[in-house]
């Protein structure tokens, strides 16, 4: 996992922890102590995809090299193709992946994927809000302002955290 990978938690509306895993968790087991665990929800900042953690399982870093998650699977490409892989000096596999990280680093890609993020992360916890649907509309047409003007009475944890990852800041 990218050292950078960040998460967000809220209960209800508010915003109660965020940053990297072992952080985010600390901030989190304080709140609860004051709080109740009742009514977490975890989000993951890249993909707006609503994760689960387990608080009473601590998070420690394991010795060794860690697991770079390498998954074999079969594709199928022309002739031609294959042939300009072979050719590459670092090999089909390496090609691949630079041409896969290549893509997805593209300005295009990253609003992409930046504004599904923020429609899972919409879906997730906005669906009852005022304008929920005019809000996405706006956000699929890449209307920022429209979505900032509609979200004005929204709880600004929810808002704020919604623009950032719309405008591809986490």
């Amino acid at each position: 996992m990218d050292t950078r990978h960040t998460f967000t938690a809220f209960c209800g509306h508010q915003r109660i922890a965020a940053g990297q895993v072992a952080e985010m968790l600390s901030a989190v087991k304080a709140w609860v102590e004051l709080h109740g665990e009742a009514g977490i929800l975890y989000f993951d900042d890249e993909t707006g995809t609503q994760v689960d953690f387990n608080l009473r399982q601590t998070i420690a870093p394991r010795p060794g090299r860690p697991r770079l998650g390498v998954v074999s699977r079969e594709i199928t490409l022309l002739p031609r193709h294959w042939k300009w892989l072979e050719s590459q000096p670092s090999g089909a596999s390496a090609a691949l992946r630079r041409l896969v990280d290549q893509a997805r680093n593209s300005p295009g890609d990253r609003a992409r994927q930046a504004k599904e993020a923020a429609g899972r992360f919409l879906t997730a916890i906005a669906g009852n809000l005022p304008h929920y649907e005019e809000v996405t509309r706006a956000l699929w047409r890449g209307e920022q302002e429209r979505m900032a003007n509609l979200m004005k009475e929204w709880p600004s944890d929810i808002r704020d955290h919604a623009l950032r990852i719309a405008a591809c800041e986490i």
